[in-house]
């Protein structure tokens, strides 16, 4: 990347704009017809990078004069949140540590884990036979018992044993809206992050804004969990929490509100610089969950999104604070509220349902009738569901709705290597809830349209920036 124009020399670099949201054949026809880079309908512009290294859409300045949401490298920065975010949680393993079925994720870890320790006591034994033993002679890569990864080989050559840990099976959310059993064993995650340090325990309560990482060519979005976040749930997301939590030290100091039965102490992942600067400009009383809940409500501005779209694929959020800043704080709350509690939304009015009198729920993959028809979901060979507004599609998290991450993800699939099953069918029949995926496909409905309609009382941010 030529991050100074100087070192392009005497050459010209001209470009041209054929359009977005094409598919690759529709690109393709595009360039055809041109026929010649001399054909002087290509409209072609002299471009320069700027010192970021852009060529095309260029970063801009007033993004940059924003507060960063957060700074790792620069600890001291005065940031709206302490350097405690973290990715969400990277597997390497997904059809293990993941199931819709508790019982089934029990059975394939544990498995593993037994097939692992058994790779360990062969070795173990080679060894003892003969020190000079090299451990690739030994191990058995059966694909359909075991997935390694370089930490599970290290762990191996170390002749380390593994044991089956029950309490740290958790619920996670795994992509949009779509939540599964999970296995936090930092020994069986390729990578954890801060992720223990927000949510330590089962008991730790917390909330974190995920937004996407560095470089994403999806739209910007943002979606709020309670539960521990997929790395995936956005691309190579960041998860900026409300709390934070620290192990309490056998000397360390507590507070009057600290319980001696914690292990953990709480801290607020909001830094006290921005809490400062809010009240100074906002009133003594604003709190740290006020500015959370604005971060989250200006994250939905579709000003905000459409002003500084390439900056926010290129780099981490910059938070600007605007005169309206309890507006976007209540309907940020409002928001947070709706996407935390959407399973429990009721359907929207004027859906016609047919055959929901059968009392067959089970699902095996959802579909459209027709590409292009999506005021239509067959659900199952039994159930439709007509009359869906088109407008639900224009809410999209990860780029895609929730209904389309719902039908995408709520169908069976049996992994080729492993032969793991995963059937969401298995969470209805463990929660005594038969009807819950076709009552979250229909919540998802209301989900979108109260999403769109709080995100029309935003205002506008414009000039009003402090």
């Amino acid at each position: 990347m030529v991050k100074n124009p100087k070192y392009i020399g005497n050459a010209k670099i001209h470009y041209c704009d054929i359009g977005d949201y094409l598919s690759r054949e529709e690109k393709l026809e595009k360039i055809k017809k041109f026929g010649s880079v001399l054909n002087p309908l290509m409209e072609l512009t002299s471009i320069t990078p700027n010192e970021d290294g852009d060529w095309i859409n260029k970063r801009s300045k007033v993004f940059e004069t924003f507060i960063p949401i957060g700074d790792k490298k620069n600890p001291e920065e005065k940031t709206v949140f302490v350097p405690f975010y973290s990715r969400g949680v990277a597997s390497a393993r997904d059809v293990w540590v993941y199931n819709f079925s508790k019982p089934e994720l029990e059975r394939n870890i544990s498995s593993m884990i037994d097939f692992y320790n058994e790779n360990v006591c062969i070795f173990e034994n080679a060894k003892k036979e003969n020190p000079s033993a090299k451990p690739n002679q030994y191990i058995r890569l059966t694909s359909s018992r075991i997935s390694w990864n370089r930490g599970l080989k290290n762990d191996y050559e170390k002749l380390k044993h593994h044991l089956y840990r029950p309490e740290t099976l958790r619920i996670a959310m795994y992509r949009p809206f779509v939540k599964e059993h999970y296995y936090f064993d930092k020994n069986f995650n390729d990578m954890v992050y801060q992720i223990p340090r927000l949510f330590p325990t089962p008991q730790s309560k917390n909330l974190v804004i995920c937004v996407p990482g560095i470089g994403s060519n999806k739209d910007f979005s943002t979606i709020i969990v309670d539960v521990i976040p997929d790395i995936q749930l956005q691309f190579n997301g960041q998860c900026f929490p409300l709390y934070w939590y620290e192990k309490r030290e056998d000397n360390g100091q507590k507070t009057l509100f600290d319980s001696d039965e914690n292990e953990y102490i709480r801290r607020d992942g909001i830094s006290d610089f921005i809490l400062e600067r809010c009240r100074q400009e906002f009133g003594y009383k604003t709190t740290k969950e006020d500015i959370f809940y604005y971060v989250y409500g200006l994250f939905h501005s579709k000003q905000y999104r459409s002003k500084f779209e390439a900056d926010l694929k290129k780099t981490l959020p910059r938070i600007p604070l605007v005169k309206d800043f309890w507006t976007f704080s209540k309907v940020g709350k409002k928001l947070a509220d709706l996407h935390l509690n959407y399973e429990e939304l009721p359907p929207p009015d004027g859906l016609i349902i047919e055959g929901a009198d059968t009392n067959k729920f089970v699902v095996d993959k959802m579909r459209f009738p027709a590409k292009g028809e999506r005021n239509t979901i067959i659900y199952n060979s039994y159930i439709t569901i007509k009359n869906i507004p088109n407008e639900c599609y224009s809410y999209c998290v990860n780029g895609k709705s929730p209904i389309e991450w719902l039908m995408e993800r709520y169908q069976n699939s049996t992994d080729e290597k492993s032969k793991i099953v995963n059937d969401p069918n298995k969470w209805s029949i463990e929660h005594n809830n038969p009807k819950y995926i076709f009552k979250l496909l229909l919540s998802s409905i209301t989900l979108s349209l109260r999403t769109l309609e709080y995100v029309k009382q935003l205002p506008d941010i414009g000039n009003e920036l402090i």
